[in-house]
């Protein structure tokens, strides 16, 4: 039999292994939080200098778009205080407070939501990365910054659009997206005759 005191430095290497493994684990998250936050910020920072908002333009000569495709698809300049499709609008305080505690929920039970999968990292990320980037805007801007717009001319005259939105809404909705998919794979898995 070993010494305890090799016993306990066995026990500490093997601690020691755990924590550098979880954080290897982790890094798939991390990485992709940090590409999705850092594309949302960059992507706003550049709206905002180069934009004026829609309820701002005084003059014609102020930028209102970019035409990205004719009739579908614009880069625009809006501010939302509320949730998505402006639901709760002036509740931007309040959300932030959601945000937060989502963004906590997230990180203590991602053992819960990642199945131990690169998808399920990869829709982690997608999600904190856009929580994150959206908290941020609530907290320092006042409110969220959306810049995509798409929409449909329609022949006769008139537009059918879909609420503005930015990077940061587009991760979480396929972060969601992504979790429901795997969600659903392991239980058509289940039910399959072994």
């Amino acid at each position: 039999m070993g010494k305890p005191e090799e016993k306990g430095n066995k026990e500490e290497a093997f601690e020691q292994r755990q924590t550098q493994t979880s954080i290897i684990r982790e890094k798939v998250i991390i990485f992709v939080t940090a590409v999705i936050f850092a594309a949302d910020q960059i992507t706003k920072a550049l709206v905002v200098f180069h934009f004026v908002p829609k309820s701002e333009i005084a003059t014609e000569i102020a930028r209102k778009n970019i035409v990205i495709i004719k009739g579908f698809l614009d880069i625009i300049h809006r501010t939302n205080d509320g949730a998505a499709f402006s639901i709760m609008a002036g509740k931007n305080n309040l959300l932030a407070v959601i945000s937060f505690f989502a963004m906590g929920g997230l990180i203590w039970f991602r053992e819960h939501f990642d199945n131990g999968t690169r998808n399920g990292k990869i829709a982690l990320g997608l999600l904190m990365g856009g929580i994150l980037g959206n908290l941020l805007d609530r907290v320092f801007r006042g409110s969220v910054v959306d810049f995509i717009r798409v929409y449909i001319e329609r022949r006769g005259g008139g537009i059918s659009e879909w609420p503005a939105f930015n990077i940061a809404d587009a991760a979480i909705c396929t972060g969601v997206g992504l979790l429901f998919y795997i969600a659903w794979k392991e239980e058509s898995r289940k039910k399959e005759p072994s």
